[in-house]
């Protein structure tokens, strides 16, 4: 494996493929962060909100952004983490995870951060400072 700090403007760090979305996952999810708004586990909740079915929690799908950076801990750290959600998580999406790097300075490198579904459609994009120890 390539150590973060070796790599270059315009690299990218391993994809991430998760496991298709499943009402399992954001039901652990809602217990983890005590969001237990039913838009993201009850399918009829979904549906009287306008909804075709369950979403995936925006900060279940940002949690698993960071996941590209778990790796390269003993390097550094994630010193700064920002995003916008674009589009909607729903049930059996498969969301693909990608980071490269944007620019790099002494001891820090600014990643291009994106989470895609399988249609190829951005439903996360974001930026993140990773220092080097």
């Amino acid at each position: 494996m390539t150590k973060i700090s070796e790599l270059k403007v315009g690299e990218s760090l391993p994809e991430v493929k998760l496991s298709p979305v499943s009402r399992l996952d954001l039901i652990k999810y809602a217990g983890a962060s005590g969001d237990y708004n039913p838009i993201h586990t009850i399918d009829e909740e979904a549906k009287k909100a306008g909804l075709p079915g369950i979403i995936a929690h925006g900060m279940w799908t940002m949690g698993n952004l960071a996941k590209l950076f778990t790796p390269y801990y003993e390097e550094g750290f994630v010193q700064d983490y920002s995003v916008r959600f674009k589009s909607m998580v729903f049930l059996n999406d498969v969301v693909t995870l990608k980071a490269m790097v944007k620019e790099k300075e002494d001891h820090a490198l600014r990643f291009d951060v994106a989470a895609i579904n399988q249609d190829g459609k951005e439903v996360v994009k974001g930026e993140v400072v990773f220092s080097i120890y």
